[in-house]
Order: structure tokens, then C-alpha cells, then sequence
């Protein structure tokens, strides 16, 4: 007879053959054994999701840790509802079209559209659920399969997707706009079952966007074809922006709405710049005065355990991997280091925008190497591969207790050409370093590191307009993270920029919000 341990080493190996194959969504047929499943749960192995469904879990992760749900979430939708449904099913044309414009939030309910639906919600962990209900569902012709999700096609999505996304949803609603190219995508399925409404919406919404050849096509098709049409724009403000027309990656067009629809918010809850200084050499003096400080909050961010004495300690050159094993082995040393020479590295950024660089291509420029000096130190001591310095990632990843989800390798490939774009041409310092670090931290192009990256851009994009360096107290990290989440799953940009805002506005008066802990 098997020991405990064997069993629950056979459970685990059971388990690690199901990751092996790529399920993510587990029903108990995956894991016919009773006895294995109850000790994967009880060991914190395998969470269930809803009545003989699980997810994978990390037995480490503290009580309400949600990564492990969010981060499963559509791999699983698409299992549990295929296995559910079979065929007969589809994510409703709202949720299709924010899927089209490369919004992959978690939704708080997912609806979907079924034969077999039952109109009521089925609760999901963590106050999220799905809301099936009987319904029709599109037709072949307008149905798409991405990664195993069923959902409207890019066209059938702007057509029958409800008037309160073009408000709800700007963003994704415009971005999704910009993907077609001809009012031929379009007219087809308009003609074919009189939508006169819908048309006459959807001229508005291309108007909108300044694709006013498709507007036209739209409205005089539909006269010429003895239907009655009204042309009616469903967004509650005009686009500024012309969308490039040759774009058929969502991205690139919805970073740059990100930044158009956000910027003013910014610029109304930031401090006026005060300009660069003509004394650079005192600006520089005050960014070395903040970085023990600095370094401290920014790293307590993430989680390193550090101190103000190993701060020191690696600044003044103390700090010695070959000298001490003690050294080497600390992970939080490997961190502190790679921060302070990060930190060199963009004070060489800073400088050379003092002295009139433009800020978006000087960090466009140096951001690999300030990546590159973050992690040298964990190279140097084995702790990582020398590969992992090589650049953006070449994988998905996923923040910890977001709903937001990270573009994907490709699409951050499209995007962060765009963020360094923007930088280069904005004209406003506030929303050079607000939007920068939002934006940033948005895209998420590196395994790791990115908050601090995105704060060094911040503060780089702060010296540009002659603002202080400023820090991010440890203290207020979930309200930072708090403002950073509503500007990520929301698009609501304002909770964010007054958070920094309102720091900023305290440094300039010469306060500070941050201080080392020996100090308070």
C-alpha cells in the first residue's frame, strides 16, 4: 500500500502531465481520482472554480491571491464553456468587440450567448461570473475561434455590439473602428437584414474617427438602396486624432487613443512645470541626494526586503560578491546593486535631457541598458541567464492580483515603438511622465522589472520638465497600484494622475511624502 507521501507525489506527477499537455481549465474527469484531487486542494495545488472544476494554483500564495485566476481565466472560459456548450455558444458582440481591440481585461461578468444558456449567472472566484444567456448565437459566417474562444467576427462585433460601449468603452470601441478598412466589410450583413439604425450609428462612429470616406459609403449605399437612414454619432466627444488606415494590429491605434482620450485628465489634476533649471549640476545634486531614499521605497515595491544600511552599503562600493558568499547569495543584494546601477545609468539619461536632448528619444535609447544594469548583478552571481538580459520578453506575463492582462509578445512588439513615439512628441512633461509610466506598465514588456522600469521613466520624463524627482512612497503602494488598476481595466487615467500629482505637488513646495524608516 502507497505511503501518503507516495500518494501525493503520484497526485503531483498526475497534475504536472496535465500542465504538460497545456490544460489549464481542469475537470474532474482530468483527475479521476478522488484521493488525488482532495490532496492537491488540500495542499494548495489545485483551487476549484465551480462545481467539478479546478485551476492550478501556487501552494505559497497568501489567502485572496488572485494571479492564479486571472492569469487562467480565458484558457479556462474556453474549456469549461466548450465542454459545457459545445458549438453553441458565443461571447456576447460586446465582450467580442473589446476582444478585437485587445482589451483581454478579466471581466466582473463575462456574458455569453447560448442555445442551451439557462439566463442565469454562474458565480466564478473572486466576485467574478458568467452570465449565460438563451439566446441565438451569430452564424458561421460571423463567428471566429481564437484560442479556443467563440466570439462575433471583427465586423458582426461593430454591428451588433450595444450603443453603451461607444461611451463604456471609447477606447476599445474606436480601436476596433480603425481595423476596417472599406465599408464593404461591413455593408453585407447592414443590407441583407435593414439595419438602418445600426447603419446610421456606425456612419457616426467612422465620422468620428475621421473615416469619413466609410461614413459616406455607409449613408449613401443605404439611400440609394430606398432605406430611410439618419446618420447619429454614439460617442460623447470627437476624435482628435486621425487613425492610421494601414494599421491592422489593434495595438499600435490603441495606445495612441490610450494617450489622446487620457492626456487632459493628466494635465488637469498635475502641477504647471516649473522648466528645467539652468543650474543642472544643483538638479543632479538633488536626484543623488533622493536615491537611498529612492531605492528604498522603490524596491520595498516589489517586495525586496532591503534596508537603508544595504542600500549604503552597495552605493559606497562595500558590497562585495567575490569577497562574500553572504553577499552573492543575497537576492536582495543582487536587487539593491542592479538598482543603483540602473540608477547611474539614467542620471546619464537625465543629464543629457538637461542639456536638450528630447526625452522621448533619449529614453527610447537608453532603456535597455538601464534593464540591462538592473539585472547584471543577479547574471553575475548565476541567479539568471545571461539571456535574460537580452531585451522585451518573449513570453506572456501577468501581474499579481490584476485583472489587466499584458499584451502579448507580438503585440507589445507592435506598441512600444508607439509609447516612445508619443514621448517624442508630447509637448507636456506631466503627460510625458504620467502617461509614460502608465503606458509602460500597460504593455509590461519585460518578464521583469517592470514597475521600477516605469518609474525611472517616470522621473526621467519629470526632469524634463524640471520637475523633482520624485518618490513613490512604499506606504501608499495600494493606492498606487489601486490607480494604476482603474487606469488599466477602466481607462480611467484620473485617480492615477492625481496620486502623482498630488507627490509631485508636495516635492515642489520642498516636503517629502517618502522617507527612510529610521528617519520617521
Amino acid at each position: 500500500m502507497a505511503t501518503p507521501r507516495e500518494r501525493f507525489a503520484e497526485a503531483l506527477s498526475f497534475l504536472k502531465g496535465l500542465q504538460d499537455q497545456g490544460i489549464v481549465g481542469i475537470h474532474t474527469d482530468d483527475i479521476p481520482n478522488v484521493k488525488h484531487r482532495q490532496l492537491l486542494v488540500k495542499n494548495g495545488f489545485l483551487q476549484e472554480v465551480t462545481k467539478g472544476w479546478y485551476i492550478a494554483t501556487d501552494p505559497n500564495g497568501k489567502d485572496g491571491e488572485t494571479t492564479a485566476w486571472y492569469s487562467s481565466y480565458w484558457e479556462f472560459i474556453a474549456r469549461f464553456l466548450n465542454r459545457k456548450y459545445g458549438d453553441d455558444w458565443s461571447l456576447s458582440a460586446d465582450q467580442s468587440l473589446l476582444l478585437h481591440a485587445g482589451n483581454r481585461s478579466v471581466p466582473q461578468q463575462l456574458h455569453i450567448r447560448s442555445p442551451k444558456g439557462n439566463n442565469k449567472p454562474t458565480p466564478l472566484p473572486y466576485n467574478t461570473s458568467l452570465f449565460n444567456l438563451k439566446t441565438d448565437i451569430p452564424t458561421s459566417e460571423q463567428t471566429i475561434i481564437e484560442e479556443g474562444i467563440r466570439m462575433y467576427s471583427l465586423q458582426a462585433s461593430l454591428i451588433y455590439a450595444g450603443v453603451s460601449v461607444y461611451t463604456s468603452n471609447a477606447i476599445d470601441a474606436r480601436t476596433t473602428l480603425s481595423l476596417i478598412r472599406d465599408a464593404s466589410e461591413l455593408l453585407p450583413i447592414l443590407l441583407e437584414n435593414g439595419h438602418t439604425t445600426l447603419a446610421g450609428r456606425l456612419a457616426g462612429a467612422f465620422r468620428n474617427i475621421q473615416r469619413n470616406r466609410i461614413a459616406n459609403q455607409i449613408m449613401e449605399t443605404f439611400k440609394q438602396a430606398d432605406y430611410d437612414i439618419r446618420e447619429e454619432d454614439p460617442f460623447d466627444a470627437k476624435l482628435e486624432l486621425k487613425l492610421s488606415a494601414r494599421e491592422r494590429s489593434p495595438y499600435a491605434n490603441r495606445i495612441r487613443l490610450i494617450w489622446l482620450q487620457m492626456r487632459g485628465a493628466v494635465m488637469a489634476n498635475f502641477p504647471q512645470a516649473p522648466g528645467i533649471r539652468t543650474d543642472h549640476e544643483s538638479y543632479m545634486k538633488d536626484v543623488d541626494d533622493i536615491y537611498i531614499t529612492d531605492a528604498y521605497h522603490s524596491l520595498s515595491i516589489e517586495r525586496y526586503r532591503v534596508t537603508p544600511e544595504l542600500i549604503q552599503k552597495v552605493s559606497s562600493g562595500e558590497w562585495d560578491t567575490e569577497e562574500n558568499e553572504g553577499d552573492r547569495k543575497q537576492r536582495d543584494a543582487m536587487a539593491a546593486r542592479g538598482y543603483y546601477q540602473a540608477f547611474q545609468s539614467v542620471k546619464r539619461s537625465i543629464k543629457a535631457i538637461l542639456e536638450g536632448a528630447n526625452a522621448g528619444t533619449q529614453v527610447d535609447k537608453d532603456h535597455a541598458t538601464w534593464y540591462r544594469q538592473l539585472f547584471d548583478p543577479s547574471v553575475t552571481a548565476g541567479l539568471l541567464k545571461a539571456s535574460d538580459l537580452s531585451g522585451y520578453r518573449n513570453s506572456q506575463v501577468y501581474i499579481g492580483n490584476s485583472k489587466h492582462v499584458p499584451l502579448n509578445v507580438e503585440a507589445m512588439r507592435d506598441a512600444m515603438p508607439i509609447l516612445f513615439e508619443l514621448l517624442e512628441e508630447e509637448s507636456e512633461a506631466s503627460v510625458r511622465a504620467v502617461l509614460g509610466h502608465f503606458v509602460f506598465v500597460f504593455i509590461h514588456p519585460y518578464m521583469d522589472g517592470n514597475g521600477r522600469m516605469g518609474r525611472f521613466l517616470m522621473n526621467t520624463m519629470l526632469a524634463s520638465g524640471g520637475y523633482p524627482w520624485t518618490v513613490i512612497p512604499v506606504e501608499k503602494r495600494d493606492e498606487y497600484m489601486q490607480a494604476l488598476e482603474e487606469a488599466s481595466v477602466r481607462q480611467n487615467i484620473e485617480p492615477f494622475a492625481k496620486f502623482l500629482g498630488d507627490l509631485v505637488n508636495e516635492r515642489m513646495k520642498g516636503k517629502n511624502a517618502a522617507e527612510l524608516p529610521n528617519k520617521k
